[in-house]
């Protein structure tokens, strides 16, 4: 097997953002030891939602099985859409701000 290092194209803020919700979750349900730390674990998951690796791939590359990938990733994922607006939420507030049909159209 082949191996290479990559370029991520996200910035550094995202990381630690990812790293932060996991490792508060790590610590409100007193999560037991695992391969990867929080930060290791939030690089994993936006390679996997950035780049679109396989969870075979990614657990190759971060020396983890491939279910530990993908257990990691929905973790993750989960804890990123618990703090995503939900959408009777982004419609009020569009509304506040004025963003008529045209704002959703536009993009």
């Amino acid at each position: 097997m082949l191996f290479y290092r990559a370029a991520v194209d996200l910035s550094r803020s995202t990381l630690n953002h990812v790293a932060g919700l996991i490792r508060r979750h790590r610590k409100a349900i007193a999560s037991p030891w695992r391969r990867l730390n929080a930060g290791q674990q939030a690089l994993l998951v936006l390679v996997y939602l950035r780049k679109g690796e396989t969870f075979d791939e990614l657990g190759t590359g971060f020396g983890v099985s491939t279910a530990t990938a993908w257990r990691y990733v929905e973790e993750s994922v989960m804890l990123l859409s618990a703090r995503s607006p939900k959408l009777g939420q982004a419609l009020r507030k569009a509304r506040r701000t004025g963003c008529t049909t045209w704002c959703w159209t536009a993009r």
